[in-house]
């Protein structure tokens, strides 16, 4: 663990800002656009800038990378970030407010990618594994910091877009006074989302629908809890509390799907979402906000890694790369319709709307993934899930597909290896 801190600290410390700064931001937008007087719709397009953005970005950015290397893009992408975070704090009105989330979704994924391929890179094979480890711990406690943030006393509302500009400046500092060179990258190739369906109908069908739900209370909870009466300080408290429960799972919840048919994990896991829902439908008071959101969090954040491990589980070591780009195309996908749908349905149905959407998205996934058992047994050979990042900040990508590709080329070499090692 030492030796890959040392040998990748400027990485660390560079992708820890950015993910400060993403997370945020997401939430800051939200409720200085309700303070702002933006209606529930203006949020939700706004905010769905940023996934819509993504999508573009997770075609062009690795492209990009390829033709003219690591430092130039890296640099580029942090530039334009910061300065959109400066343009939110000099205007007041949706349209710069989207424009400028659809630019920063679009080099966030830039910049996720240059930071995982060059710790892939990087990482010798003895070490690989403590470097995922710090890499997860990072992608997990970035985002539920930068909520943490929007408490913070600010009473000329500038001290917050500045810190945002201000890490995301910061962040290229470690890379480009570290001694690494920029390693030899290629732009993977990509898996069409219909041949990764014939695969893996579970895993196309159920990434979309848990993202949709994913994004819906992330970019909602906020707004909801504004509406339920508690402070903008309040409001962020309760959605770092959700993140952190959601993150202190992720490893349980993991180790039950290596050990069992993923899909059980799933069903489950939906199911709890489903009761949840159900439970703050029946009262909508303010004190079930902060338990009700925490326990949809953790049922919610850990099922799209397990939907990439069991896609995963089938498909061969020179097929995990590019479906691991489709999947996260997938991702954005559905955390587009979320953001989209998510705030608009606060208000619906005597403050259930959100609810009952969370309800229908998961009664659905569900149904899917007993649909999916009864026709079809689980793999006989499983691999180890990979806990991955939440909405706003990394996802699984060059990193995490290709480390589990150089395991399996190894494990193929010598019969002795096993998961642990």
């Amino acid at each position: 663990m030492k030796k890959a801190l040392v040998e990748n600290w400027a990485l660390f410390l560079g992708m820890l800002m950015l993910m400060v700064a993403n997370g945020l931001l997401a939430t800051l937008l939200t409720i200085r656009g309700n303070g702002l007087g933006f209606s529930d719709l203006t949020i939700s397009i706004m905010q769905a800038c940023y996934p819509f953005g993504a999508l573009a970005g997770t075609l062009i950015a690795p492209r990009l990378v390829e033709r003219v290397g690591h430092i130039r893009v890296f640099s580029a992408l942090a530039s334009l970030v910061s300065i959109s975070a400066i343009i939110h704090l000099l205007t007041g009105d949706p349209i710069s407010w989207s424009g400028m989330r659809f630019l920063a979704g679009f080099c966030y994924p830039g910049l996720y990618v240059i930071t995982e391929s060059w710790l892939n890179a990087k990482s010798k094979n003895h070490i690989r594994a403590q470097v995922l480890s710090i890499y997860f711990v990072i992608q997990l406690i970035g985002p539920a910091a930068g909520t943490a943030l929007v408490g913070l006393p600010d009473p000329s509302g500038n001290l917050l877009f500045g810190i945002v500009s201000i890490l995301i400046s910061l962040s290229i500092v470690p890379l480009l006074l570290s001694g690494n060179r920029a390693p030899e990258y290629s732009a993977p190739e990509r898996m069409p989302a219909t041949k990764l369906y014939k695969i893996s109908p579970m895993a196309v069908s159920g990434i979309v629908l848990m993202s949709i739900a994913v994004a819906a209370w992330y970019i909602s909870l906020p707004l909801y809890a504004l509406r339920q009466g508690f402070t903008p300080a309040q409001a962020s408290g309760a959605l770092v509390v959700a993140l952190t429960v959601g993150a202190l799972v992720q490893y349980p919840i993991g180790w039950i799907s290596d050990h069992t048919d993923r899909r059980y994990v799933v069903i489950g896991l939906a199911s709890v979402t489903v009761f949840a829902g159900l439970w703050m439908a029946a009262d909508v008071s303010p004190s079930r906000t902060m338990i009700g959101f925490s326990v949809i969090a953790a049922a919610t954040l850990p099922v799209y890694s397990i939907l990439v491990a069991h896609a995963n589980d089938q498909l061969t070591a020179g097929q995990i790369v590019p479906a691991s780009g489709t999947m996260v195309f997938l991702l954005n996908i559905g955390l587009f319709g979320g953001t989209l749908i998510g705030p608009n349905t606060i208000s619906m149905a005597d403050g259930r709307g959100l609810q009952i959407l969370l309800i229908g998205v998961s009664a659905v996934v569900v149904a899917l993934a007993i649909i999916r058992r009864l026709k079809v047994a689980a793999p006989e050979d499983t691999g180890a899930l990979q806990a991955v990042g939440i909405i706003g900040v990394a996802h699984p990508g060059v990193l995490q597909a290709e480390s589990w590709v150089a395991f399996e080329e190894r494990a193929k070499l010598d019969p002795e290896i096993d998961e642990e090692s």
